[in-house]
């Protein structure tokens, strides 16, 4: 059952950030991330009132707001760098994140083995010949990787600062109810300051094409609250190690659909440096 809950993580969340990547191109980013992040906080505070989750409530719950002040702007640089640049190489390279709860780890007194120094190398070395041709090329390519770099980081702390938050699954689904809700508050108060200062809120279809593509949006929110949970069960049900490392591989799933639905051609250095990157990020989750 580990297997098939993790690898049904990694089929969500490659969905997610698929459909995610595609509707920044369409709506403005920060307009995706609070309608996603609304449909999400909606299910998510069900679920809290039917598991009895608020019993849960305590100080642990700082490190979910905190979780909820970075998830937004580490999903706006991400959504922003699928609109930009190809989504095969974005998404693995956004993996790399996971060196930040490992830095954690080590700030905590734990010590990487040699699989996990392996993996930092790895993913080093991949982040190197994946955005090596970027940063060479047109500037539009360079923002795209560095936007990816900083969505990762961001990503990574909130997988910390998640992980401090909770200590059973119940409490888990409060502490991502309570992050959703700091997503919704703090993009929506981005989304305003924007509008204030000119930017656009709804795409040039205006509120119709709202409308017609809510489900897609609703879409991209419930598909990462499922992620989120069908990990939680993987991780309860057998080894953590295998079920970080079968849902680690959500970023092949945006590659493929990338591939096949987007016609995406990577070049050679490219695929292997995004190859690298996905597997150094694998090793880390192993060790």
């Amino acid at each position: 059952m580990t297997a098939v809950f993790a690898l049904a993580t990694s089929l969500l969340w490659g969905l997610a950030d698929f459909g995610g990547g595609l509707l920044t191109r369409r709506f403005p980013a920060l307009t995706v991330v609070v309608v996603s992040q609304t449909a999400a906080a909606l299910v998510l505070g069900g679920i809290v009132v039917g598991t009895g989750g608020w019993s849960e409530a305590g100080p642990r719950l700082w490190f979910a707001v905190a979780a909820g002040v970075v998830g937004p702007a580490a999903m706006l640089c991400f959504y922003r760098a699928l609109a930009l640049g190809p989504m095969g190489v974005v998404s693995p390279l956004a993996t790399i994140g996971v060196v930040v709860p490992v830095g954690v780890g080590l700030a905590l007194g734990e010590r990487p083995g040699p699989l996990r120094i392996a993996g930092i190398v790895v993913a080093v070395v991949g982040v190197m010949l994946a955005g090596g041709p970027e940063f060479r090329g047109a500037a539009v390519r360079r923002q795209a990787i560095m936007l990816t770099l900083v969505a990762a980081m961001g990503f990574g702390a909130v997988m910390a600062l998640i992980a401090a938050a909770s200590v059973n699954v119940t409490g888990l689904f409060l502490a991502l109810f309570v992050q959703r809700l700091c997503n919704v508050v703090v993009g929506g108060t981005a989304l305003a300051v924007s509008v204030r200062r000119g930017a656009p809120a709804l795409p040039e279809g205006g509120a119709a094409l709202v409308r017609r593509s809510l489900p897609a949006l609703v879409f991209v929110g419930l598909a990462d609250v499922a992620a989120n949970g069908s990990y939680a069960l993987a991780a309860r049900h057998g080894s953590v190690a295998v079920a970080a490392v079968l849902a680690s591989l959500y970023p092949v799933v945006t590659a493929l659909a990338a591939r096949f639905v987007l016609k995406e051609r990577l070049r050679m250095v490219q695929a292997a440096g995004a190859g690298l990157a996905l597997a150094g990020s694998v090793l880390l989750a192993a060790g």
